[in-house]
């Protein structure tokens, strides 16, 4: 038996308890000691736990919750002294801190159990356990020890679990070893970017050294060349974009970020081609403008699009709109009356979710000032953009050890090419992921119902993708295909690997 089914119990309890970061039930009910005793806790879970001294040290917050609950209750102290006797002072800030504790445990007993789920139901659990030697086991105690250990700037702790960390985490090792592998690199890039234990904040920017564009560019065109996840958005919007479409005689379409920078336009040429192959007529006008930053390369794409699209007898134009996603204006665009407006964006929209949410805002109002038939959005499906550290990381771990699972059973062990999209691609989102913070963080990604609420929020309303039997049709031409699943949500579309969603597809109407 793997040592995560043995916290089975405890999670259902913590389910039940409805906990959040308020620290009151969905219900309104305040979490109490009388409730943490509602709590059956399995001695048998305190050696299961990644920590050195589990029974104790489990008990006991991070550092610097420490020191935010001293400074808190020093606080409260001073104050509650203005206004009331001795004994009722020490009963509410006993019950204070009592209440800060319990919510700390629940919170760091969610983790640890999001942690071992990493291991029970990752694509690669059964090999894990397979031999009995429990090494995938110990490899996600030691990265989520590393990860505590780095969160709580303690630099000596840290240090010696990351020598230990390379020796095990290969870049040409199993699946797990591999995605290992890159969040030890950006572990390590964090704990360089800390002050030390006492300090507050990032010594510095927090940015990791880019690769080489040439880098980059081939782990990119590999990735999409590799694996289904972008084909797959291209896939869904192009088809949400010409049921849009149907029987309009001018048409807009607009790129937000035009297609990743891949190099030939992949999505617009499969369009073109679609429009060419149905039996009504295509646009009379057809228009595409590029939105990004490197105009010369946009530039590009769109002679080649152009050159393509005449070839179908489709007369196209294409303009490049030089701006980055945040300075968006509506002037910005060239619209023109009569025109049927289409918004594509193909993961872009994370970059611009920030703490403060204006700047998400401000590029929704935007889009919505265009009236769009339909604003397609293509984003990773996972909850990377948590207020903790810690739980990031845990989450950033599941989703990247399901993408580094299938490419195991797309290519050989030793294929160059599967190790350039890991260490040029995802390993450079892994990275940002853990080790930035602030406005260098821009891997922002979370699930489709935050979206949802988000965009509900902008003002969108929901224009639901049908188009199941489609996409399982489509999803049917890679080999293998054995793994991949797609499912419906609420009228979006989500592609996943062995049920672990990777990425979902939705369509948004004004």
């Amino acid at each position: 038996m793997s040592p995560a089914c043995y916290l089975k119990p405890q999670e259902e309890q913590l389910q039940q308890l409805n906990y959040n970061e308020e620290g009151m039930g969905d219900n309104g009910a305040e979490l109490g000691l009388s409730n943490m005793a509602k709590m059956d806790l399995h001695p048998v879970c305190f050696n299961l736990l990644p920590w050195d001294h589990a029974s104790s040290a489990w008990f006991s917050p991070p550092l610097e919750l420490n020191r935010q609950r001293k400074k808190q209750r020093t606080t409260n102290s001073v104050a509650a002294i203005t206004v009331v006797g001795g004994d009722d002072v020490d009963d509410d800030r006993s019950d204070y801190a009592r209440k800060l504790r319990f919510r700390d445990l629940l919170r760091t007993y969610k983790q640890r159990i999001s942690a071992l789920e990493v291991v029970e139901e990752s694509p690669e659990s059964d090999g894990i356990f397979e031999d009995g030697s429990g090494d995938g086991m110990r490899l996600v105690q030691l990265l989520i020890s590393c990860a505590e250990a780095v969160a709580c700037r303690d630099r000596a702790q840290a240090s010696a679990l990351l020598c230990e960390l390379k020796a095990s985490a290969l870049v040409l090792g199993t699946s797990f070893q591999r995605v290992a592998s890159c969040f030890v690199q950006g572990l390590s890039d964090r704990l360089a970017l800390v002050q030390p234990l006492g300090a507050v904040g990032i010594v510095g920017p927090a940015t990791v050294p880019p690769l080489a564009l040439e880098k980059k560019a081939e782990g990119l065109r590999l990735a999409y060349e590799l694996c289904p996840y972008l084909q797959f958005g291209h896939f869904v919007a192009n088809a949400s974009i010409l049921e849009a479409l149907e029987g309009e005689s001018s048409v807009h379409v607009v790129d937000l970020g035009m297609t990743q920078g891949l190099p030939h336009g992949h999505q617009w040429r499969q369009l073109l081609d679609s429009l060419a192959g149905r039996g009504s007529p295509p646009p009379r006008r057809l228009r595409i403008t590029g939105v990004g930053t490197r105009v010369e390369h946009l530039q590009s794409i769109g002679d080649e699009l152009k050159s393509y699209a005449a070839s179908l007898g489709i007369h196209l134009e294409f303009l490049v709109l030089e701006s980055n996603l945040e300075n968006l204006r509506t002037d910005d665009f060239e619209i023109e009356q009569g025109e049927v407006v289409v918004v594509n964006s193909i993961l872009q929209l994370h970059c611009v979710v920030k703490e403060s949410r204006g700047a998400l805002n401000s590029v929704l109002q935007v889009i919505h000032e265009l009236s769009p038939a339909v604003l397609v959005l293509v984003e990773q499906d996972s909850s990377h953009n948590g207020p903790f550290f810690l739980g990031r990381f845990m989450e950033a771990l599941h989703y990247y050890s399901a993408i580094f699972d299938s490419l195991d059973a797309m290519l050989p062990k030793y294929d160059t090419r599967r190790a350039k999209v890991e260490q040029f691609h995802f390993a450079e989102e892994i990275k940002n992921i853990v080790s930035c913070e602030g406005p260098a963080r821009v891997e922002r990604h979370e699930r489709v119902d935050q979206w949802r609420r988000r965009m509900s929020r902008a003002g969108f309303h929901p224009a639901p993708i049908k188009m199941m039997a489609q996409a399982k049709q489509w999803l049917a031409k890679f080999k293998p295909t054995e793994g991949y699943t797609i499912a419906e949500e609420k009228g979006c579309l989500v592609l996943g690997w062995k049920s672990k969603p990777i990425i979902a597809a939705s369509g948004w109407k004004c």
